[in-house]
C-alpha cells in the first residue's frame, strides 16, 4: 500500500477527487459493521453508539473529547480467544503455546493487570514499558524483552527483575547482555531474533523480515547461525531458549508464515545436529483487524489452526519435534476493542469538479492521537455517534486541528450530509498503536484513555494537561 497522506496536502494524495473503489455507498449511513467494533456495539433508541454499555454521550460529557474508549471485557475476549482458541491444535499436537501481548500496541498499568489475569505472558521493548510491567506487578518469569538496540540499563533493568527471555538482536547485544550478566552473576535467558527474507504482503514501513531492515540476524548471509554459535560460546552467561522471528504486520493470512517457519526450523534443526536442542521457538504477531469493509480478518482458532499445521509440516519436514511455541499479537487483541470519540468543529464542503463534492469535517484531535493516516497512509472508519441521521450520505474526510495538511483521521468516509458543528464522530480500530504513537504536537495535550464494561467507565490514563506540558521546560 502507497502512503497517500501527503507533505505538501491532500491535493497531492492519491485518491484525490472521489471515493476509493472499496468504499461502497451506504444504505444506511448510521450502520455499525460488526468486524470494526467491540462486540456488543450498538446504537440505543437515540441513536447513541453504545459501547460496553457505556453510550458515547456519557464518554463526552463525563470524560470530555478526544478520548480513546477501550472495552474491557472486549480486550480480555480477545485474549482469551488467542490463549484458548489460537492455542487449542498446538496442544493437540501435544507442545505448549506461550501468548505474549505485544506491549506496543497499547500499554498501560490496568492493561497489564487485564493480560496477566487472562494468563497471557507480555512482550515489552523499552525500559518504560518494563516499568509497567514492574508496576502491576506482572509475573517477570512470563516478561519478555525486545528491542534492537537496549541500552546496558535496559538490560540490567530486565535482568534484574528476573524476566524469562531477551531476544537478541546483534553482536553487539550478545556481547552486552553475556558482560551484564555475568557482572550481575545470572544466565540471562535469550532468544535470536532471526531475519528469514520474508516480506509479508504490507506497507514497507511495517514489514520486517525481508534483508534490508534493521531487525534481527540475518539467515542468508548466515549472521543467524554465527549468532547462535557466539551464544552458545557464552554459556556461562547465556541461555540459548531458540529462534525468533517477525515477518509484518496487519498479515491476513497464513502464507508467509509457512515459508518463515520452514527456514526457522531448518536453523532449529541444524542447531540440534551440532549438539544442542533450542527448547522454544516465537513465530511472532501481526496478525490483521479490520479498519474498513476492505478488510476481512481471521479468527483467532482459524489462524491458530492454520499455523499448527505449517509447525507441523516444517518440524517434520526438519526432522525435528514441536518444540514450545509463542506468538505476539498485539493489534489483534487490542485494536478492535477500542475507539476514539472526536467532537466536530467545523465543517466546510468542497467543490471537487464535475459535480462532486466533499465535506471536509475538523474534530478535535487528530495526528497527534492518530499518527497512521499520516505515518502509513493507513484507512479508517467512522460514524456518528450522538445521533442518528436521515440525511443523505456525503462523501468526508475526517480532519484534525494540527497546523498540517496531511493531518487527516479519515481519508475516506460517507456521513450524513447534516454533519455539523458540536456532533460526535467516533472512529473504531483505534485500541492499538494510537495512544502509542500519540505526541504532544503543536503542544496539544495527549487524550484519556476510557475503560468501559458493563455500563461502567473509569479513567486508566488520565488526559494530559497544558500543565503537564509545561512542566517539562526549563526555564
Amino acid at each position: 500500500m502507497n502512503m497517500r497522506a501527503h507533505e505538501a496536502g491532500a491535493l497531492h494524495a492519491e485518491g484525490y477527487g472521489g471515493p476509493p473503489q472499496w468504499l461502497p455507498h451506504p444504505t444506511d449511513v448510521n450502520a455499525l459493521l460488526p468486524q470494526l467494533w467491540p462486540g456488543g456495539a450498538r446504537r440505543d433508541e437515540a441513536g447513541h453508539l453504545v459501547v460496553g454499555g457505556v453510550a458515547a454521550t456519557r464518554i463526552a460529557e463525563e470524560f470530555g473529547t478526544p478520548a480513546y474508549v477501550v472495552d474491557e471485557t472486549d480486550f480480555r475476549r480477545r485474549a482469551r480467544a488467542f490463549r484458548d482458541d489460537f492455542g487449542a491444535p498446538f496442544r493437540a499436537l501435544g507442545t505448549d503455546l506461550d501468548v505474549y501481548y505485544a506491549g506496543k500496541a497499547f500499554l498501560c498499568t490496568a492493561v497489564a493487570r487485564w493480560v496477566a489475569d487472562e494468563g497471557l505472558c507480555l512482550d515489552v521493548c523499552s525500559g518504560g514499558e518494563l516499568a509497567v510491567a514492574k508496576r502491576a506487578g506482572f509475573p517477570a518469569a512470563r516478561v519478555g524483552m525486545h528491542g534492537n538496540n537496549k541500552s546496558s540499563a535496559e538490560i540490567e533493568d530486565a535482568l534484574e527483575y528476573g524476566v524469562g527471555r531477551i531476544v537478541v538482536d546483534s553482536f553487539d547485544e550478545i556481547d552486552r547482555v553475556a558482560a551484564i550478566a555475568r557482572r550481575l552473576g545470572v544466565r540471562a535467558p535469550v532468544m535470536v531474533r532471526v531475519t528469514v527474507g520474508v516480506e509479508a504482503h504490507t506497507h514497507e514501513y511495517i514489514a520486517t523480515a525481508h534483508e534490508d531492515q534493521k531487525f534481527g540476524f540475518s539467515l542468508a548471509g548466515g549472521q543467524a547461525s554465527k549468532a547462535v554459535a557466539e551464544i552458545l560460546a557464552a554459556s556461562d552467561a547465556l541461555d540459548l531458549l531458540g529462534l525468533h522471528s517477525h515477518i509484518g504486520s496487519q498479515i491476513f493470512d497464513t502464507a508467509g508464515f509457512e515459508v518463515a517457519a520452514g527456514r526457522l526450523f531448518d536453523l532449529h534443526a541444524q542447531v540440534a545436529a551440532d549438539g544442542h536442542v533450542m527448547p522454544e521457538m516465537d513465530l511472532g504477531g501481526g496478525f490483521g483487524i479490520a479498519y474498513t469493509s476492505q478488510n476481512t480478518p481471521m479468527s483467532a482458532g482459524d489462524l491458530g489452526t492454520g499455523l499448527a499445521a505449517i509447525a507441523e509440516r516444517t518440524c517434520a519436514a526438519a526432522g525435528v519435534a514441536v518444540p514450545r511455541l509463542s506468538i505476539e499479537p498485539g493489534r489483534a487483541i487490542a485494536g478492535s476493542a477500542g475507539y476514539t470519540l472526536y467532537e466536530v468543529g467545523t465543517v466546510k464542503d468542497v467543490e471537487l469538479g464535475g459535480g462532486a463534492r466533499r465535506a471536509y469535517v475538523s474534530v478535535d484531535g487528530g495526528m497527534s492521537d492518530n499518527a497512521r493516516t499520516a505515518l502509513y497512509g493507513a484507512d479508517y472508519s467512522c460514524t456518528m455517534a450522538a445521533r442518528a441521521s436521515d440525511a443523505p450520505p456525503m462523501l468526508s474526510r475526517v480532519v484534525g486541528k494540527h497546523c498540517e495538511s496531511g493531518d487527516i483521521v479519515v481519508m475516506d468516509e460517507f456521513l450524513p450530509a447534516d454533519v455539523r458543528p458540536g456532533d460526535l464522530i467516533a472512529v473504531p480500530g483505534t485500541g492499538a498503536y494510537c495512544r502509542a504513537l500519540s505526541s504532544q504536537y503543536n503542544h496539544v495535550p495527549r487524550p484519556p484513555v476510557v475503560a468501559v464494561r458493563d455500563g461502567e467507565a473509569r479513567l486508566i490514563v488520565r488526559r494530559e494537561t497544558i500543565e503537564d506540558i509545561l512542566a517539562l521546560d526549563v526555564d
